[in-house]
């Protein structure tokens, strides 16, 4: 824990679109919990293209380098031309192997008792864009070809972390989500190994595995059965947004980049330029976000005092627009008025 009077190096990233509104309410609820972070602010996507930089400029991998450490809003990436994803790029970049990413009731919805988290492996499997065309019949794009490839290592590196976040945090067990009855090889050597590292847990988290598709309909039929999921890159990319849905979206829930020498923690939903400048925008994703990142430097405290205020916020009725017809709401508040209101219920 932090001692109160040295600050942690830390970068900002407050994004494009909505971006900026939901870091600075962010930021406003930090002040007012007392956060350790010294803000290194940077740029990146199409900010960063406006002013004829790199989507991901150099300054801005620069300031993660030193931080080791950053709180990110959405990032756009242009669609086609020769940009590659900037959240994608990232996770290269610093070796963020485990995204994690919480889903909880917070607002009355068509279920209650929702607490899962999703770690899904960041790396590998399919979902990092490995591809190519083939000639077929004469054709040179006749066939495009994507390679699935997951390591050992990788599979060994996020099993056993999600397996180590169950047992600090008191889960009961992970279920392995998989398609190795198809997908023999990568799936099958993905299921394997996070199997193997489970035997190392025995007797404290229990473990299970679940094809995805099953998955999938189970966590819409029941999904009070999950606690932890271990997924390969692109299930992860799908049942952790279906995960979000569940709970009232993807403005509920944090976002955890996690690797060797770095941790990124951001909103995962997207910019949305057409309410952007509007007071409109619901930060409690990246909030929740900044929470998870007090608890990865040790500020428990804090951490837990930020949470419970927005739960009660959003709890006694008081959201933005986007939650407006979730049952209970009383007042509908602006993007500041809605950080005054957490701010208020610090205690």
């Amino acid at each position: 824990m932090n001692d109160g009077t040295k600050k942690i190096p830390a970068t900002l990233i407050p994004g494009d679109g909505i971006g900026p509104e939901i870091t600075r309410a962010t930021l406003a609820v930090l002040d007012a919990v007392g956060h350790p972070f010294e803000w290194d602010v940077q740029t990146g996507g199409e900010g960063a293209i406006a002013q004829g930089l790199d989507p991901l400029p150099e300054a801005t991998l620069d300031s993660i380098r030193r931080t080791k450490l950053a709180l990110k809003g959405p990032l756009g990436t242009p669609s086609g031309g020769s940009y590659r994803s900037v959240n994608v790029r990232l996770r290269e970049a610093f070796g963020l192997y485990a995204n994690v990413r919480p889903a909880k009731t917070i607002v009355p919805g068509r279920f209650e008792g929702i607490d899962l988290v999703v770690v899904r492996e960041n790396l590998e499997g399919l979902y990092i864009g490995e591809e190519h065309y083939e000639t077929v019949d004469g054709d040179p794009q006749g066939a495009g070809v994507a390679i699935c490839r997951n390591t050992r290592k990788g599979a060994e590196r996020v099993a056993r972390y999600a397996f180590d976040m169950a047992v600090r945090l008191g889960r009961k067990k992970v279920t392995v989500v998989h398609k190795a009855n198809i997908i023999k090889i990568s799936s099958g050597l993905f299921l394997k190994t996070a199997m193997d590292v489970a035997k190392e847990y025995e007797g404290r988290v229990e473990v299970d595995s679940m094809i995805v598709d099953a998955t999938a309909e189970k966590m819409v039929t029941n999904p009070e059965r999950f606690d932890v999921i271990l997924t390969s890159n692109l299930f992860g990319d799908i049942l952790s947004d279906l995960a979000a849905a569940l709970v009232g979206g993807l403005g509920l829930i944090p976002g955890a980049n996690i690797g060797t020498d770095a941790a990124i923690f951001e909103a995962v939903h997207g910019t949305a330029p057409d309410i952007a400048g509007q007071g409109k925008a619901n930060p409690t994703a990246l909030m929740l976000s900044a929470a998870t990142m007090l608890d990865h430097v040790g500020e428990h405290d804090k951490a837990t005092r930020m949470r419970n205020a927005i739960f009660k916020t959003l709890q006694s009725g008081k959201r933005t627009g986007d939650l407006a017809k979730v049952p209970g709401t009383v007042e509908v508040l602006s993007t500041s008025g809605y950080a005054e209101a957490i701010i208020a219920n610090l205690g």
